[in-house]
Parts: C-alpha cells; structure tokens; sequence
C-alpha cells in the first residue's frame, strides 16, 4: 500500500461535456497520479475465536449478551423520528448526513433511471438527475451524497464503459457539473462515498478485463478544484468500497504484498487530504470484508464467508474492535453497512437489524415494517450518527404486490 503526496507525476486529461440537472457547462478535471511513498503495514490480527466477546449464540458458542428490556437497563427503543414514503424502485444510498442519495426507476421515457436526494430533515424528495448526460446507452447506475455534494456514475449497457460526475449541493438543486473520472470495461464502476465537500471514489481493474494485474488507487475530489489527488495505491483490488465516519475514510487495500495477499482495514484523516493514517487492522491472510468503518475509535467491519482459516476473523459474522485482539462478535450473515453512537450499533442481518448495545451488553431486534420483503430494510446511514434511517420496500395491503418503499428515521 501507498500513501501518495498530491499533484506530481503524470496526469490524465478529461474531456468536457455537457452538463445536467443544473444546466451549467462541465468542468474538466484534471487526475494526478502521483508516485509511491512506501508505508509499513501493522502486522496480521489473528486470534482465536474463543477470545471475543459473542452477542448471541450459534452452534457451541455461547452468546454473553442478554436480550434488553427494561429491568437490565439496555437500549430497547430508539426514538421514533419519522416514516415517508417513496416511489417504488427507490433505492437509497448510505450517507453521513441528513440527505440521502438514491437512484430511482426514471418518469422520463427516453430514460431508465433517475438520481436524487430525500431529506430526513424536512421529508422531502428530489430529482437531481433526470436522465444520464451522457446519452447513448448510458444510465444514470450509482449514487453518493454529502450535505454539501451530489456524485453519480453512469454506465453504458452495450459496451461497459462508463463515468463519474459530481457537483456542489446546495437548497435541492446541483452546481456546476464536473467530469471526474471515465474508462471502458476494464475497470470496474467505481465504488465511492462522499463528506463534506469531498467526492472519494476507486479506480479498480475488472476481474473479467484485460488489465487485471495493474494496481487500483482510490482518488480524492474536493469541490470547485479542477484537480483531482490519488492518494492511496493499492497492488491489487481493494477489498470493498470506501466509507466515512468521524472525520476518517476507511479503505480497505491490499497490504504485506509481498508476503501474500492480505487485506488491511485503514482509516485515514480526511482534514489531512487522507496523507495521514488513522489506525489500521491487517486481516488474516486472504480474509476480504465485504463493509468497514472506522467510527468510535473502533473499526465495524463485516465478513460475508467462511474461509477456514485465520482464526475468529475468518469466519462469517459482523465484528467490532481494533488491532489489539479485542473483539465483540455477531456470528450472523452481515448485509450491509454498521451504523450507531456511543457505543451502540445498529447491525443488518438478514430480515431484519440488530441494536448492540456494548455499554449494558444487551441486543434487540428492530423490526421490519409490516409487508416488507422477505429480507426486510436496509441502512441508509453508515458510521457515528445521531440519526438512523431505514428504507425498505413494502407490499399493498390489498394486493400483495410491491407498491412503494417506506423509510424510517429514529434518533440515536
């Protein structure tokens, strides 16, 4: 892994185009990709998966936690803060603040897909990007948000190729639209996340493409710049998509190269332009998560398989914890990304979520709402936050069949 200094070495040029949503000209962005200034990597974690602490049971191992209620003082409740409702096909994004980004089936019939923010703050909703810009085949395929910034990708379906854009957001409506990133099929669309005024996205070499052996790099956008700093380098894939919380990007890169192939969860200080690392936690050897955050001065993290090896953190579940071999376990099948405050933490499992509660070291399940789908709601919040939000497509009462997506708010 590389840490890299900003704006040196070669550079690539992006074309112009034309803007959407705002209706102001493109800017073009102009990508450094900046040499390698070496860094140790924290040495493997491998423990023993009799020494965490277990939240409930599964097979021989015991759970230490208690189901809450109000005789042992845990958190049973969390505050109601609102339900809406949103179009059917509506699929929010998680976020660090109070909007959320989602792509949305499009109204507009020269186009499939559409993008937008809901505000959990006023309940309101809207489309920001009413139909790719960049025509052709192209949709409108993933989404990212801040308060302050508005990112999305467009994929084109015949040939792969696609491309990022990002603009300034400000009372419900776009800035200028910028070009960050474009390639062809042999790179991945890119994984990404946004905080504040900054886009963070990654660069990787499809699994399927000609270029598989080349590095991935995650890239860092500020607002108004005309530049754009690679400024981590991965030899090889990383092991999933960035992540925001308390100030950090989290990134998962490969580490120990020449070692084997080991992944390390890394978070990095985003007021440092992401030059200074944070803390880090070397997985096992060929142990990938599928989500990490470093939020709470704690890395919340997620493996999705069981590899047989590498000890408690090769095996499925959702952990919390750090480098020193400390670890609270939820041996279930995560699904998506760990949110909460103080040490409480909301955890997706399979139908439905988990509140942890490691101050009482009690759990509660919250519920689905009535008539979701079989695997219930999803976060759209992710890291330390005071709100938690939910959506989750919902069944009409009369018919059975999938009629709109209801979101749930609650106060942390």
């Amino acid at each position: 892994m590389s840490i890299l200094p900003r704006n040196i070495s070669r550079r690539s040029f992006l074309k112009a185009s034309a803007a959407a949503g705002a209706g102001a000209a493109a800017v073009t962005i102009l990508s450094s990709c900046s040499g390698n200034q070496d860094t140790a990597a924290s040495s493997p974690v491998v423990v023993d998966s009799g020494t965490a602490t277990y939240v409930v049971g599964s097979g021989d191992i015991q759970g230490s936690y208690e189901q809450a209620s109000s005789d042992n003082g845990g958190t049973t409740d969390l505050a109601s803060a609102g339900t809406w409702t949103l179009p059917l096909g509506c699929a929010l994004r998680p976020s660090e603040g109070a909007l959320k980004p989602y792509v949305v089936p499009s109204d507009t019939p020269s186009a499939m897909t559409s993008a937008g923010v809901f505000s959990v703050t006023s309940g309101g909703n809207v489309v920001l990007v009413k139909a790719a810009q960049t025509g052709g085949n192209y949709v409108v395929y993933d989404v990212a948000c801040s308060d302050s910034v508005f990112a999305w990708s467009e994929l084109d379906l015949v040939t792969r190729d696609w491309k990022l854009y990002a603009a300034a957001l400000s009372n419900g409506a776009l800035g200028t639209v910028s070009t960050l990133w474009s390639a062809d099929s042999n790179y991945d669309p890119p994984l990404m996340c946004c905080s504040g005024n900054s886009v963070i996205w990654l660069v990787m070499p499809s699994t399927s493409g000609s270029r598989t052996t080349e590095n991935s790099s995650c890239y860092l956008w500020q607002e108004g710049s005309t530049s754009a700093d690679e400024v981590v380098r991965s030899p090889g894939r990383f092991g999933c998509g960035p992540t925001v919380s308390d100030g950090n990007v989290t990134l998962v890169p490969r580490v120990r190269a020449n070692e084997g192939r080991y992944f390390g969860i890394t978070a990095y200080s985003l007021d440092s332009g992401m030059s200074s690392q944070v803390a880090q936690l070397v997985l096992p050897q060929a142990v990938a998560p599928m989500r990490a955050v470093y939020m709470g001065g704690l890395f919340a993290f997620s493996i999705e398989a069981n590899y047989g090896s590498g000890g408690l953190l090769g095996n499925m579940g959702t952990y919390l914890g750090s480098g020193d071999g400390q670890f609270v376990a939820l041996p279930r099948e995560p699904a998506a990304d760990v949110a909460g405050k103080d040490g409480v933490f909301l955890v997706k499992t399979r139908a439905s979520h988990l509140i942890v509660d490691t101050n009482a070291k009690t759990y509660a399940p919250l519920v689905a709402p009535n008539r979701a789908l079989d695997y219930g709601d999803y976060p759209a919040s992710m890291g330390t936050t005071s709100s938690f939000v939910t959506f989750a497509t919902v069944k009409d009462q009369d018919t059975g069949y999938p009629s709109s997506v209801e979101v749930r708010a609650w106060t942390l």
